[in-house]
């Protein structure tokens, strides 16, 4: 159960190590990230992201990620908002509060399409931003990537690859290694004390 845990986490890349975290590496450019991207998955490795400040075209397919998961929880939030919205219709129309208005029937469909579409618009909204936070493991108050000075830029000018310690093919040296063969330049070692 342990081991299932820490991989749905590290899917949505929250990675469980100590005391060391991880290395990480920096590259000169978008291309050069994505090469590199590519060239670790290639080799095995699964624990690791990378960060830029824009998105990169191909990087899904480089890091092997699949299609979103979002959408089956907006589904999820459509369908729930349209019951609801049909349940409160029927159920104040023709059980709580049924009105005889000349012979109309107590609930009908017609006058109820707006409140049904209005709720399957907003929970098909919550359900969207819910599963964007769940599936990105957020909030995320502390993360050992915060404690690099060199990770500062990566929302500025800088491109980075992280590789998660708790992977199963991380090796200090050998990664270290690996990152310099792939072109990763000022190679930090990322710790939880950090």
């Amino acid at each position: 159960m342990k081991k299932l845990i820490a991989d749905i986490k590290a899917s949505m890349g929250v990675y469980e190590s100590e005391p060391v975290y991880g290395l990480l590496a920096e590259f000169a450019d978008p291309s050069a990230l994505l090469h590199a991207a590519e060239k670790t998955r290639k080799a095995g490795y699964r624990h690791f992201d990378v960060h830029s400040p824009f998105p990169i075209h191909g990087m899904d397919k480089a890091m092997g990620l699949g299609n979103s998961l979002v959408g089956f929880f907006t589904l999820g939030g459509g369908i729930t908002g349209f019951a609801l919205a049909y349940w409160l219709q029927w159920w104040t129309g023709a059980v709580a509060y049924p009105l005889n208005i000349s012979g109309k029937p107590f609930f009908a469909i017609e006058p109820s399409i707006p409140v049904i579409f209005e709720l399957t618009v907003l929970f098909s909204a919550f359900g969207a931003v819910a599963g964007m936070f769940a599936l990105n493991g957020l909030p995320r108050p502390h993360n050992p990537l915060f404690y690099s000075r060199n990770f500062a830029r990566a929302t500025d000018d800088a491109f980075f690859l992280h590789i998660a310690a708790s992977d199963k093919r991380f090796d200090l040296e050998e990664t270290r290694r690996f990152l310099t063969d792939v072109g990763g330049r000022n190679i930090e070692l990322l710790t939880e004390e950090s």
